[in-house]
């Protein structure tokens, strides 16, 4: 887990969120704070409303009402775009990498946003070259040092996942949103993105959506349980797993396993 922030840090922040679909109401009065510097997982069961509340943070859906607060600014009606520049970068589930470049190359796409020069393609190699000791950098730090040259349909699916990571902290993250880090993953894969997710927070705040309740056990610093799209519980692992209506909505009983 993350070294533990002052709790008066609320880097995100949900007031009333709810999400109304002609009638059905995916999400419903959602409150959540998120602590700077900290791991925050959103579990639940299927249907839950987790996606929709994502989507919602990412700004992917609007509210039907209710608000998103970032850093402090009421952000519920910005797009997307505008709030990664802020840096509240979303990342996983839907690959985010160029497949017939080389992961070094992928790296060096988002850093390019660094020279200003993000949508100018057209700029000679000589210049993107500059960037490649910190796309190389960068490629160290997620264990891909080896594979810079590598194309990433060439690389396994950990590995890939790895370049995500890669990528998205190049875009320079204060908060990092994401989406199911270790869906479909091998065991071994698993333990090495969570290796990963533990070593990049650093300096760091991420939410995640995570159905591996192992991964969730340990890394987040807090965890909110939604429920037919409300908050069912709130707290660490210890306090969640061990709650009657936690376990009911997941297994169907209160007894504990």
């Amino acid at each position: 887990m993350s070294e533990n922030q002052p709790t008066s840090s609320v880097i995100l922040e949900t007031r009333g969120l709810t999400k109304d679909f002609r009638g059905f109401k995916a999400i419903e009065d959602v409150n959540v704070k998120v602590q700077t510097g900290h791991i925050h997982a959103l579990i639940g069961p299927n249907g839950a409303g987790k996606t929709t509340f994502f989507n919602l943070l990412t700004k992917f859906l609007k509210p039907t009402s209710g608000k998103i607060l970032y850093d402090g600014d009421d952000i519920t009606n910005h797009r997307p775009a505008d709030i990664a520049q802020h840096g509240l970068i979303r990342s996983f589930q839907i690959s985010a990498v160029f497949p017939h470049l080389s992961a070094r190359e992928n790296v060096r796409i988002a850093l390019q946003r660094k020279l200003g020069i993000s949508y100018q393609f057209w700029r000679s190699i000589r210049v993107l070259d500059q960037l490649n000791e910190e796309a190389q950098h960068l490629l160290e730090q997620v264990d891909l040092g080896a594979f810079g040259d590598t194309k990433a349909v060439e690389l396994a699916y950990g590995r890939k996942r790895a370049l995500e990571i890669a990528t998205t902290i190049a875009l320079k993250p204060r908060l990092m949103l994401l989406d199911e880090p270790t869906q479909g993953m091998s065991a071994e894969d698993v333990h090495t993105v969570t290796d990963l997710i533990r070593e990049v927070v650093k300096d760091r705040t991420i939410v995640m959506v995570e159905h591996n309740l192992n991964v969730v056990s340990t890394l987040a610093d807090r965890i909110t349980v939604l429920n037919r799209g409300r908050v069912l519980a709130e707290g660490d692992y210890d306090t969640v797993s061990t709650n009657p209506a936690v376990m009911e909505a997941y297994m169907g009983t209160t007894d504990a396993a």
